[in-house]
């Protein structure tokens, strides 16, 4: 038909459709490896360093799992392990007491 965009031709021309091999090729399936019994936090790093190639499901599980097994230091809390060392050194590197507000009674 004249004066339609893309339909240019007769009636046996190519239509429009999806083409043959068109799009993203889909990722090959990779299998899991068989990982041995170990800590999470061991398992990332041999992962990290190549000791073990394991997938990208079970490195996000490990990733996952670490975080209720290892405390960071921010969710642990830096000021209370600082008091606890301040407490466990001698008294001139304690924590100082904060000052004391005094209010004028005018």
């Amino acid at each position: 038909m004249a004066g339609v965009k893309g339909k240019s031709g007769g009636p046996r021309a190519n239509a429009g459709g999806a083409r043959p091999g068109a799009g993203r090729k889909p990722k090959p399936k990779q299998e899991p490896v068989r990982v041995p019994e170990t800590d999470m936090l061991s398992l990332l790093q041999n992962v990290a360093l190549g000791v073990v190639n394991a997938s990208p499901t079970q490195v996000r599980a490990a990733i996952a799992a670490v975080q209720y097994t290892h405390v960071k230091k921010a969710d642990g809390g830096k000021k209370a392990d600082r008091q606890a060392k301040a407490e466990r050194s001698s008294g001139r590197f304690k924590a100082s007491t904060p000052p004391r507000l005094v209010v004028n009674n005018r």
